[in-house]
């Protein structure tokens, strides 16, 4: 089983979005292993954003996220980062198809409702920056063999 990371980002909370979101990932098989709201600081920001920095929408990235609340996610399942990728939908909301988050609701490049790990290593990156190693839960879902 493959973990990854899923922000819910402020807009998406602002917006109220949280639960239509998290039931996409639900509903497709998808196991909660960790969920919490963050008011990410700064050096949260920096941290989750430390590849971007130097470009010139760097600062525009931290000031976003920093804005308001946010919902760390840490999802479980087969190809998990690829299916939350996929889900997700294509960075511009404008853009995306319909029947993916972004393509569902969202319009904007920045405020894009949601931030999917890209690749399992950065998954595992991302996952010790925003969660503690005992925020994570190792359990069984009755009926998980119908899922995979």
């Amino acid at each position: 089983m493959q973990r990854t990371l899923v922000l819910l980002k402020p807009d998406a909370v602002h917006r109220r979005l949280v639960g239509a979101i998290l039931q996409r990932f639900e509903q497709k098989g998808l196991r909660l292993v960790g969920l919490k709201l963050v008011q990410a600081s700064r050096a949260l920001a920096e941290k989750h954003y430390a590849v971007h920095r130097g470009k010139p929408f760097f600062e525009d990235l931290l000031r976003f996220l920093t804005s308001g609340p946010t919902l760390a996610v840490c999802l479980e399942g087969r190809e998990a980062v690829a299916v939350v990728r996929s889900l997700m939908g294509q960075t511009d909301g404008a853009k995306s198809p319909p029947g993916t988050i972004r393509g569902d609701f969202g319009l904007s490049v920045q405020n894009n409702l949601v931030h999917g790990s890209d690749s399992p290593e950065n998954a595992a990156q991302e996952i010790e920056i925003w969660f503690k190693p005992d925020e994570l839960l190792n359990y069984q879902i009755a009926g998980s063999e119908w899922v995979g």
